[in-house]
Order: structure tokens, then C-alpha cells, then sequence
């Protein structure tokens, strides 16, 4: 079994770690990916779009198992679609920070049972 670290590195880390993991329960809705507002042409020769006035649609890009996905988002999912989307990216950034503070305070208690 890996000793607990010692020191106030370790105490930082620690109370780090454990305040991400109070924020954060396993979301049940929160969504990996990145949405953005794009423009783009239909290819109608009659439409606005062929005179230079593009259509603007949201898309959800993700990844799942390597392969990219990008999917249109309908108007009014916008607001909620962003905000899943932003839980998501704070849920892997917070997940991200836990396991550093892991391989962190192994590290530490590594150089402190050399001693």
C-alpha cells in the first residue's frame, strides 16, 4: 500500500483533490464536445446563400471511439445545449486536476519513503 504523503504540498494537493470531487458527481447529463455557430451554402443556385448571405446553423462536434461526429443543434436547444456542454468541459478538467493530484502526492510519498 502507497504511504500518505506528508507536508503542505501534500496537504495542497489533498484539499484540491477532495474540493473537485465535492463539486463533482458523475453527470448525468453533461456533454463532451465543443458547439460552434458555423456558415455555410445549401448549393441552391436561386438562394440568398449563392449571393453571399450564409446560412448560420449550431453544431455539436464530439468524438466517440476516434471517429468525430458533428451534429446540427436546433435554435432553441442552444442555451441548454451550451450549458452541458461547459459541465462537461468542467467535469474533465476537474477529473483531469484529481488524477494529477494523485500522480502528484504518489510522487511525494515516493521521495518522503526515501528518506
Amino acid at each position: 500500500m502507497i504511504p500518505e504523503p506528508k507536508g503542505p504540498e501534500a496537504a495542497g494537493l489533498r484539499k484540491r483533490k477532495y474540493s473537485f470531487l465535492k463539486r463533482f458527481a458523475i453527470p448525468a447529463d453533461a456533454i463532451a464536445g465543443s458547439l460552434a455557430l458555423t456558415h455555410t451554402r445549401c448549393g441552391k443556385t436561386n438562394c440568398r446563400c449563392a449571393q453571399g448571405e450564409l446560412h448560420t446553423a449550431w453544431r455539436l462536434t464530439f468524438l466517440d471511439r476516434g471517429r468525430k461526429y458533428v451534429e446540427r443543434v436546433p435554435k432553441e436547444w442552444i442555451e441548454e445545449v451550451r450549458q452541458l456542454v461547459e459541465f462537461g468541459r468542467e467535469f474533465q478538467e476537474a477529473t483531469r486536476a484529481v488524477f494529477t493530484a494523485n500522480a502528484r502526492l504518489f510522487v511525494l510519498a515516493r521521495k518522503q519513503a526515501r528518506r
